[in-house]
């Protein structure tokens, strides 16, 4: 009795952290980056326009940010990514149950799956370019392709992990193809679908920028380009910070959906 007490007491003071002892160690390494970059840009003995300080690009990102230029062409970029995330869960989604199921299927999609992503998206974006325009659905189909495969890999890796046990189980109790996967297969391969969906959602914001750098009028691709053109390092870096950031944003509204939708498993 006096064991167990003595755990109950020690167990809450362990458990309670403080806000500051979660977020420090978070920081940190970026504090340490910032530290380095700084020390780095003013003893390095390079000029500003090759590598500036933080300082410079935080005053430079601050008034992009005023002017609104920057968040004009963030607002184009991030219409691509979700778009182009979309439709590349849509269409990896729809493959993933019959590549999962069909070992006819499988065998004959497969090649050619695995064949298309064995060129590079990059070498792909010139010619959606020529025939889509240098407009959004260019850069949504980049944004697809760059996204479809991990998903679809992911979520058919989950599909395939159902227990054999409890298949028999749900034929016995004469559950139907619907119940099936509605019950069964779909709990089963959401935490993978959900793995591979964190990745597409960093991946978009690249398959977004490939293909603005190709060709584009509005985004941070462009302007990135135009500011490399320009010798304007701070604005390059303040465009990186703000792609890195949507990334980050993106990998945690997946991470929050992730948390609703696998509570069950915590109960």
């Amino acid at each position: 009795m006096s064991i167990s007490g003595s755990d109950t007491q020690r167990q809450p003071s362990s458990a309670r952290q403080t806000p500051a002892a979660t977020l420090v160690p978070r920081l940190l390494p970026a504090v340490l980056a910032l530290v380095a970059w700084h020390a780095a840009s003013r003893w390095s003995g390079l000029p500003p326009f090759l590598l500036p300080g933080p300082l410079e690009v935080g005053r430079v990102l601050l008034r992009a940010l005023e002017e609104g230029s920057l968040l004009r062409h963030a607002a184009v970029t991030l219409r691509e990514v979700i778009a182009g995330l979309i439709l590349g869960s849509a269409i990896a989604l729809g493959l993933a149950y019959p590549l999962a199921r069909s070992k006819r299927v499988e065998r004959l999609l497969s090649p050619y799956i695995v064949a298309s992503q064995a060129i590079p998206t990059v070498a792909i974006a010139p010619l959606l370019v020529i025939w889509f325009g240098t407009g959004l659905l260019s850069k949504v189909l980049v944004c697809a392709l760059i996204v479809f495969f991990p998903i679809l890999i992911n979520t058919v890796v989950g599909l395939r992990a159902v227990p054999e046990d409890l298949r028999d189980l749900m034929r016995s109790l004469r559950a139907t193809r619907g119940q099936v996967f509605r019950h069964l297969e779909v709990p089963s391969a959401t935490p993978s679908l959900l793995g591979g969906l964190k990745i597409g959602a960093t991946l978009s914001v690249i398959g977004a920028v490939v293909g603005e750098f190709v060709g584009a009028e509005s985004g941070l691709g462009f302007l990135v380009n135009q500011a490399r053109g320009l010798y304007n390092t701070p604005l390059v870096f303040a465009a990186l910070i703000t792609l890195m950031v949507m990334a980050l944003a993106l990998y945690g509204l997946v991470a929050v959906i992730e948390r609703l939708a696998l509570a069950w498993r915590r109960r």
